[in-house]
């Protein structure tokens, strides 16, 4: 029995390209881009829980950044945990790495406003 070409032509692996933008790639992007809004939101909250930048909601700031930085980490967590390669594969195993410190990141500075606010007030 002898198997079409077009299955054996589509069941090739196909080598991705430095610029080439894969399921994998594009998930990263999404958790980088997520965990960064959290690490901004952190850093907001953080300023406006010691009264240096006014008064404003940095309790929601605060919660705001945590449960980014919690995606920003789950969806970098799975990115990694999908990765089939390394490096240079088009699986996005780098870009899902640096989601989790990104994400980390923004958990600490959303953690460090509400423990903070909560001893200023």
């Amino acid at each position: 029995m002898s198997v079409p070409p077009l299955l054996i032509a589509t069941s090739a692996a196909v080598p991705v390209g430095a610029y080439d933008l894969t399921s994998g790639r594009l998930w990263s992007v999404i958790a980088g881009a997520i965990g960064l809004v959290g690490v901004v939101l952190g850093g907001l909250a953080l300023a406006r829980s010691t009264g240096r930048s006014g008064t404003g909601p940095w309790r929601k700031g605060a919660t705001m950044a945590l449960v980014a930085g919690l995606a920003g980490m789950v969806i970098g967590a799975l990115v990694v945990a999908a990765a089939k390669g390394g490096p240079g594969t088009g699986y996005g195993i780098v870009g899902g790495f640096v989601d989790l410190v990104v994400g980390l990141i923004a958990l600490i500075l959303g953690g460090l406003a509400v423990v903070r606010a909560r001893h200023t007030t």
